[in-house]
């Protein structure tokens, strides 16, 4: 089956191998894996040793995001959030009942929000502390520029977090050359290519020692992650983590590093993203963003305004057809979206775009209009 949705993705059949042993976490054999994990992910983010920290958390992305945002915020301080996707209104519900005040920046989900919109708001006022941007929005497709916000935040001498759960791996960030980012976190299942269960943040170790009593969780604090890591070491984690998951998620990154890493891994999804947006168009079908928005990751598509179009028809016509896509929409107008990242070739996308064309033809959706 072509896996064909945004995380959890197709993975190596290396990294599906990885998964078949009895592990036990805490074993003296295991522990240098792991450690092992949290210097290669430093690596990849561009973080500095001795400056930033890999700090891990069992779960999915929104785990991973509550946490920073709990661990980096003081209760009640602001956090603007760009709200231009259904991915940031979930990060906006995080941070509200997280006990912490949202400042939206309004915006649609057919353009990235820009450093202009952040600087604006930041200007008016003074009262923010942090702002709380998704890298990509996996809704819809666009990608908003770290670059450019983090030039905004640093200026106007506020903190960033940055997340970067669909994008990480594939879109270029360094921590190395943005101070204002307190954190950038992301997970094992999307780019990056690993089995899902694991969130990351790589951290300012700065930031980290400073927000000592913020989070008010245990399980939801990653200043407790570093003190457990300082006292027992890097290769400890804190609770029973998914030990099968992290074994191939070290076999993910082998197999990151030797495609060529960050730019490599683009490329090859930029590839797959283009073969799939001009395959629709060639179709007659209407990507819901514009070609100069669209980002690698997925390439959302307006559903047909046909009598014989049915969402759940068209996703078991690919299906039958062994492509595997979303079966829902979180767009602002109805869609499907097609993934474009996992262990996937632009061949194989070719295939897929094959697949949907034999798959609106057993439907007899012909003549196709956008709704």
């Amino acid at each position: 089956m072509l896996l064909l949705i945004p995380g959890p993705v197709r993975t190596h059949p290396d990294v599906r191998a990885a998964m078949a042993a009895d592990i036990a976490p805490w074993d003296n054999d295991f522990r240098p894996v792991y450690a092992g994990i949290r210097e290669r992910v430093r690596a990849v983010a561009g973080g500095v040793e001795g400056e930033h920290a890999t700090l891990p958390l069992q779960g999915c992305g929104h785990f991973i995001l509550e946490a920073a945002v709990r661990t980096f915020v003081r209760p009640g301080a602001k956090v603007l959030l760009p709200l231009n996707g259904a991915y940031a209104e979930r990060a906006a519900r995080l941070v509200r009942e997280a006990g912490r005040e949202v400042v939206a920046v309004p915006g649609t989900d057919t353009r990235p929000v820009t450093a202009a919109d952040v600087g604006a708001v930041l200007e008016r006022d003074a009262g923010i502390g942090h702002v709380l941007m998704v890298h990509h929005e996996t809704g819809s497709g666009i990608v908003n520029d770290p670059e450019a916000i983090g030039v905004a935040v640093r200026a106007a001498g506020r903190r960033m977090i940055l997340d970067s759960v669909s994008a990480f791996g594939a879109l270029p960030f360094s921590m190395a050359d943005h101070p204002e980012c307190d954190a950038v976190i992301f997970t094992s299942g999307k780019c990056l290519e690993g089995m899902p269960g694991i969130g990351f943040s790589v951290a300012r170790i700065d930031r980290v020692l400073a927000s000592a009593g913020n989070a008010g969780s245990w399980s939801f604090d990653l200043h407790d992650v570093y003190a457990h890591a300082l006292r027992t070491g890097w290769g400890s984690f804190r609770f029973t983590p998914p030990a099968q998951a992290l074994r191939a998620f070290a076999v993910a990154l082998d197999l990151h590093a030797r495609e060529g890493g960050q730019p490599a891994r683009l490329a090859r999804y930029a590839e797959n993203a283009r073969v799939l947006y001009d395959g629709v168009l060639n179709l007659g079908l209407r990507p819901y963003l514009e070609r100069r928005h669209q980002g690698p990751v997925i390439v959302t598509v307006h559903q047909p305004a046909h009598p014989a179009w049915a969402l759940q028809r068209f996703v078991d016509e690919l299906k039958a057809r062994g492509v595997l896509i979303s079966n829902f929409s979180n767009t602002e107008a109805p869609t499907f979206r097609v993934g474009c990242i996992g262990a996937v070739t632009p061949a194989e996308m070719r295939g897929a775009v094959a697949a949907v064309g034999e798959a609106l033809e057993a439907m007899g959706v012909r003549e196709m209009v956008a709704a």
